[in-house]
């Protein structure tokens, strides 16, 4: 069994999280530029076995698209042609930043700590993993 690697993909910055090779674990893994992810991403699956991916899907709670759905929608279709065989699925990434910051309040980041968005972005990318996680037990 592989792991399920989240992402929530940005214009800017995009958080990865991943669970531990059984699958039963949320851990964040890494935050980075965006334009850095294909990079990190051919990397990652060269030297760990990954069973699927699951990136966070942008929408309104109406279902209507937000700014970054069609961010979101280019990056996947580059990534089904860099990486064929790899198993996608989305999962609704709806208010996962604002339950980050709240995430590291309740955890005692201090506010210097919670104003760095690459730590809010791996943290949203952990809160998408765990939705989809718990929507398929």
């Amino acid at each position: 069994m592989g792991r399920i690697l989240a992402i929530d993909y940005g214009s800017k910055r995009s958080g990865i999280a991943t669970t531990d090779p059984l699958g039963i674990i949320a851990t964040p893994l890494e935050a980075l530029l965006t334009h850095d992810i294909f990079d990190f991403l051919t990397q990652y699956f060269e030297k760990e076995e990954v069973e699927k991916v699951v990136v966070g899907w942008p929408q309104r709670r109406d279902g209507s698209d937000t700014n970054n759905t069609p961010l979101v929608r280019a990056f996947l279709n580059r990534f089904k042609k860099l990486f064929p065989e790899m198993p996608v699925d989305l999962q609704d990434e709806w208010n996962t930043s604002n339950l980050a910051v709240k995430t590291l309040i309740e955890s005692g980041v201090k506010k210097k700590g919670r104003r760095d968005k690459l730590a809010i972005d791996q943290v949203s990318a952990v809160l998408i993993l765990q939705s989809y996680m718990e929507s398929k037990k």
